[in-house]
């Protein structure tokens, strides 16, 4: 359906809420793909910060309504901005050239 409405704009409030990891992954790649083959710019709002940081280009990080951090990936995703966000700690790795979060740790 959202490639027939033929948008510019594709706006989606947590698209893999109860989706398994496979699922989220098919879903995530899918949405890449449009906003690549079809030019479309896709705003997700989604909750885990690894599946935003391997798939988005740009990432708005926010806490109670406020724009805490925003930019590129890299910009973005550092263990400052993280902990202040989600208050635990992080250990962030780069993992084939994509950020990825460790905070079962903490």
């Amino acid at each position: 359906m959202v490639v027939a409405q033929d948008t510019d704009y594709v706006f989606l409030d947590e698209p893999l809420n109860n989706l398994d990891i496979k699922h989220s992954v098919e879903i995530m790649h899918t949405l890449r793909r449009l906003a690549h083959d079809f030019n479309k710019a896709v705003v997700i709002v989604i909750h885990d910060i690894n599946f935003a940081s391997c798939y988005s280009d740009n990432i708005v990080a926010m806490k109670k309504g406020k724009v805490i951090k925003s930019g590129k990936v890299d910009e973005v995703v550092q263990q400052e901005t993280m902990e202040a966000i989600y208050e635990i700690p992080f250990d962030i790795r780069e993992v084939d050239g994509r950020k990825v979060c460790l905070y079962f740790n903490s």
